[in-house]
């Protein structure tokens, strides 16, 4: 678990320094915050999940170092809660992941800013289901969510993702888990 954490921590604070040199050009990199809500829909275990996610959100072409749209971020995200499953039982549940996000500029006004995500993380569950191999595994995510423009780009935004839980196929039983995540948060 410490281990993950470190790796959260890594992942978060330093893949601008690792690979961008200078600010000139690149959109300026936010940080935020939210609290994110989930139900596991399949296996249908009546299980959901509470959240609480720190991120930062960087111009794409500012990481990966081509040339990328101007309205694609890439973000970093580690989130940490519990689950809260079906006999009583509440669990660690904690995941950290990279998405592209992608602002859609065509229905932006001045007071939204729609966007839609999609990445790929790991996740440790202090719980597993029927059938699944590990309580470390494999986290795609996809999504949509707009932002409420605020002061000082202090925007707000509430989310909707589809999540999903699984190993890959790395082992021998890879029963899945498939939930929808509502998230409310803020930029700072």
């Amino acid at each position: 678990m410490i281990r993950l954490l470190i790796a959260a921590l890594v992942i978060f604070y330093f893949p601008v320094t690792l690979f961008a040199q200078s600010n000139e050009g690149y959109v300026p990199t936010k940080s935020g915050i939210s609290l994110n809500s989930g139900y596991t829909y399949d296996p249908s275990d009546g299980g959901c999940f509470l959240q609480v996610s720190v991120f930062r959100l960087y111009d794409y072409d500012r990481v990966w170092r081509h040339k990328a749209p101007d309205n694609l971020r890439f973000k970093v995200e580690g989130s940490v809660g519990s689950a809260f499953l079906d006999d009583n039982d509440v669990k660690i549940i904690a995941n950290t992941g990279v998405l592209a996000l992608i602002y859609l500029d065509r229905f932006e006004t001045d007071r939204i800013k729609p966007y839609l995500e999609a990445g790929i993380g790991v996740i440790y569950t202090g719980y597993r289901v029927k059938g699944q191999d590990y309580r470390l595994n494999f986290n795609p995510q996809a999504g949509m969510g707009i932002e409420f423009k605020g002061n000082r780009n202090q925007n707000r935004f509430i989310s909707l993702r589809m999540h999903h839980i699984s190993n890959g196929g790395i082992g021998l039983s890879n029963r899945g888990q498939n939930s929808i995540v509502f998230a409310l948060g803020q930029y700072f």
